[in-house]
């Protein structure tokens, strides 16, 4: 076994290595860039080595510095995470020959893997169902307009050394590929160095459905079940579950001897992942088809872990070892559901648009019970424009779907964030929609029941009454706190027993009666119920009980009441006096100012390409310019019919987030 492991990663991964390695008795070594000097994972390995300045082609993607540092650790082993260089064959061959494991597949493997237009043909050749396509290099945006017209629409186009949602454009028509093959074709060079694109056939109510592989070096191959990955945005994937509610026995089965097969033929070993397409109009299961094959550790393996009871990384480092596996394909079991759900620094209520910034409050869920935190962050922590925008992943385990579903709920109810943006409340919304919950699952799950973006959740009445009562406690407790203050505030203050809150068009009366240890509430006029709220000033978290029902909230006091969030709503609860609150309904209503008269850079970016100048005329839903961030292109659109009348920003300028790039007359 191995003495020493270099983990050739960052953020949540790097943990999730060294935890494993650790129990295992083997010492860890961390590499960092300048931005990640006091990194969690820097701090929890054993000896942690500087790679150089914060951009990843300047630190994590140099594998001479990788290896330099493997060198002079003594490391005899190395694992590259996911991402960075987990899929450069190079770097695993430039491992081999420093005689230094690495903790993966094959160098081989990865290259045939690693091109998805010759893994296809691989795939083909070794009896893997394949989707319909073209395979060959496209030349320019004519042939590629041929082509897609053979094919017949929907085709998807996409970058051959592409991966993570990168370099992929969904085409209806000859104007979606004249618009998005040039931009496929810049995205996969910017992010693989590869700027070849290949077309195939879109597959219509899809769901994307993988398997989990493990081989060892004696020849040994086995699948640990499948993963429903279909819950995704932007071809990024959101949400991941095992099993799949899709897949019966007989599908996994079938799926699973297929990637064997793949896999057994490129002579792969360690742990690996065949992705499927699946459709989902095909009731029988029978149509699915290959897609893409990842030669490294996934970023979902947890919701495996969870139900095979095994630890993907540990395996990883024992077949590196040339261990052989422990046990035979019919000792893998499946046992209950799991859900993971990726917490990003993103804002939903603002398009999903990434949000970069110090981390001033970071509270997960307690973990245990079916809870599951792998992060790489920690209070503090500067979530940067450099690297990928995942905060943490949240994991739950339950003997049914349901349960998983559940426990999911109330853990993101329980998770803390402040200082960023994050996706908590879009990850609710998800867990709790009808449609979710059903299992009526496709790739196009959040744009066809999002497709305005996210507003929020609209609490149904019983969580509205919740969220009232708790504002009306919020307010209740500070004003006891108030009252306690000695000497202070003049003559004694009770706080008043009856009072409105106000949630968006709705009113509520709330009554409060009795001290502290034994409130009772009542809701207009409704028999009176206990009611309690822990809430410790100055904490964000609460949790709040009204007759039997608990929620656990985050809390923000304002000016007139309380900003609170849970299943995914946020409101700002306004709490007055009966009196007060009639004389408020006769207040003017301040009106939101018109943006659209500019064009506002939507996040911080490089912008890239800009089509128009001072006197331009352009029309609603055009598209005016190009923003890149975090190696995506984000096309920027007038919102209305107008002329050009100013512009402010020059192509190759990096921008602010709401910058004024326009303004229109």
């Amino acid at each position: 076994m191995f003495r020493k492991i270099l983990v050739a990663n960052r953020g949540e991964i790097a943990c999730r290595v060294m935890r494993t390695a650790q129990r295992m008795g083997i010492a860890t070594v961390a590499v960092y860039s300048d931005a990640d000097a006091r990194a969690p994972h820097v701090l929890m390995a054993d000896e942690a080595v500087r790679l150089g300045p914060a951009p990843a082609a300047e630190s994590y993607l140099r594998p001479d510095l990788i290896l330099e540092a493997a060198r002079a650790t003594g490391a005899d082993c190395i694992h590259p995470g996911y991402g960075f260089l987990s899929e450069r064959e190079s770097f695993a061959r430039a491992c081999e020959e420093a005689g230094i494991a690495f903790v993966g597949p094959p160098p081989g493997a990865i290259a045939a893997m690693g091109d998805k237009i010759q893994s296809k043909k691989l795939a083909k050749t070794a009896g893997v169902n394949v989707v319909p396509g073209f395979l060959g290099e496209i030349a320019d945006t004519a042939e590629a307009v041929r082509i897609a017209a053979e094919i017949g629409f929907p085709v998807m186009m996409k970058a051959s050394a592409g991966g993570g949602g990168k370099g992929m454009r969904l085409a209806w028509s000859e104007a979606d590929v004249r618009e998005g093959f040039d931009a496929v074709k810049r995205e996969g060079l910017a992010s693989f160095g590869d700027d070849r694109v290949f077309i195939e056939k879109f597959v219509e109510s899809p769901r994307h459905i993988e398997i989990q592989v493990l081989g060892d070096r004696h020849g040994t191959v086995l699948y640990l079940g499948e993963r429903e990955c279909s819950i995704q945005r932007r071809h990024q994937k959101v949400v991941e579950e095992a099993p799949s509610p899709f897949v019966t026995p007989e599908m996994r089965r079938a799926m699973g001897e297929q990637a064997v097969a793949l896999a057994k033929a490129v002579g792969y070993h360690s742990a690996g992942t065949v992705e499927l397409i699946v459709s989902g109009a095909d009731p029988t299961g029978k149509s699915f088809y290959f897609l893409e094959m990842n030669t490294r550790l996934q970023v979902e393996h947890p919701v495996t872990e969870m139900v095979t009871g095994l630890d993907l990384v540990e395996e990883m480092i024992r077949v590196a070892a040339g261990e052989r596996l422990r046990f035979a394909q019919d000792e893998v079991r499946l046992d209950g559901w799991s859900v993971e759900t990726r917490i990003y620094a993103e804002d939903p209520y603002r398009g999903f648009l990434p949000s970069t910034g110090r981390l001033t409050r970071y509270g997960p869920p307690p973990v245990g019970d079916g809870v599951r935190v792998d992060d790489g962050v920690a209070e503090g922590s500067e979530v940067s424009m450099f690297y990928d925008p995942m905060i943490a992943k949240l994991v739950t385990h339950g003997p049914t779907r349901e349960a998983a579903i559940d426990r999911q709920v109330r853990a993101l109810d329980r998770f803390e964030l402040r200082g960023l943006g994050h996706n908590v409340d879009f990850l609710s919304a998800i867990m709790q929609h009808d449609r979710f919950r059903a299992g009526a699952l496709t790739t196009g799950f959040i744009a066809e029941e999002y497709p305005e973006g996210f507003a929020g959740v609209s609490p149904d009445e019983r969580l509205a009454g919740h969220l009232a009562v708790a504002a009306v406690l919020v307010a209740t407790m500070r004003a006891e706190r108030d009252a306690a203050i000695d000497g202070q505030l003049g003559a004694p203050i009770r706080p008043a027993p009856r009072r409105v809150a106000e949630l968006g068009d709705r009113r509520f009366v709330v009554a409060v009666s009795g001290g502290s240890g034994a409130r009772t509430v009542s809701v207009d006029g409704a028999a009176p119920v206990a009611a309690a709220l822990d809430w410790p000033f100055g904490d964000a978290m609460a949790r709040s009980v009204v007759g039997e029902e608990e929620l656990w909230l985050r809390v923000a006091p304002t000016l007139t009441g309380a900003r609170l969030t849970a299943r995914g709503a946020t409101h700002d609860v306004r709490v007055s006096l009966p009196r007060v609150d009639e004389l408020q309904r006769h207040m003017l209503r301040k009106e939101p100012p018109d943006l659209s008269r500019f064009l506002i850079c939507p996040m911080p970016g490089l912008l890239t390409q800009l089509h128009v100048a001072a006197g331009d005329r352009v029309e609603a839903g055009q598209v005016v310019g190009t923003i890149e961030a975090m190696k995506m292109e984000n096309n920027l659109r007038a919102a209305k019919a107008a002329t050009v009348a100013a512009v402010h920003a020059s192509v190759g300028e990096s921008l602010p987030a709401d910058f004024v790039i326009l303004e229109f007359a």
